[in-house]
């Protein structure tokens, strides 16, 4: 593998400024592998409590906003759990009870409340949000987003993981891709990243690698050609 921080080193400055962000790629480029590493990593240096879990759940609630709620947040529960956290950093256990449409927001902030470490959450396949659903969750998080500095606890950083870029999100949110709009969720968004291709040098170093491994090598030729 390709250290997470050799591919995207630019995420990682982005979390440590509190940053929202969407990376975008298309399908099977690693995004899901990158970023887990780039969680784990974050983790494991003591500061941070990132953790990635999946949208892919909520796509069956369509625009039904408070089936897509409670999907993410079981996914949320589920991933931290895997995790192997210390129980200080989990969630809580139930999330608040407040109206749907508000329901994610406000589970995040009692849960950046009570951790003591600076949450990060990677939000993987937000495509598969649609609708009315993925609207709520996005103006929830720019929601809590704006209150940060008014001391609201919530997520320092959020990234948004999927396919498309930021402006194919705010058309799908029925905003104008041309047009900044304050009232959009996204305007909370810094930048968008695309992952890139593999290199030339990062092709030669995943062979170099099977080679230490295995003893096969391989021809500067054989590397160019699969470049």
């Amino acid at each position: 593998m390709v250290p997470a921080a050799q591919r995207l080193p630019q995420a990682r400055v982005l979390v440590e400024m509190d940053r929202y962000f969407v990376l975008h790629a298309p399908r099977q480029t690693g995004k899901t592998t990158t970023l887990g590493a780039l969680a784990s990593e974050l983790t494991a240096e003591g500061d941070i409590a990132a953790l990635m879990f999946s949208c892919e759940r909520a796509k069956a609630a369509g625009d039904d906003v408070a089936w897509a709620e409670s999907l993410l947040l079981d996914s949320l529960r589920q991933a931290a759990e895997w995790s192997g956290w210390p129980q200080e950093l989990l969630p809580p256990d139930p999330w608040p009870q407040v109206t749907p449409g508000g329901r994610f927001g406000a589970a995040l902030s009692e849960w950046c409340r009570r951790c003591p470490r600076r949450v990060v959450l990677f939000l993987d396949e937000i495509d598969a949000l649609q609708g009315t659903s993925m609207v709520s969750i996005l103006s929830q998080l720019r929601e809590g987003h704006n209150a940060r500095p008014e001391g609201h606890p919530f997520p320092s950083s959020v990234v948004l993981c999927g396919l498309r870029d930021v402006r194919d999100y705010k058309v799908a949110s029925g905003g104008e891709p041309g047009r900044s709009n304050p009232a959009s969720p996204f305007n909370i968004v810094a930048e968008s990243l695309r992952l890139g291709d593999f290199t030339a040098d990062e092709i030669a170093e995943l062979y170099d690698q099977h080679t230490r491994a295995t003893g096969q090598e391989f021809t500067k030729d054989a590397v160019d050609h699969v470049f």
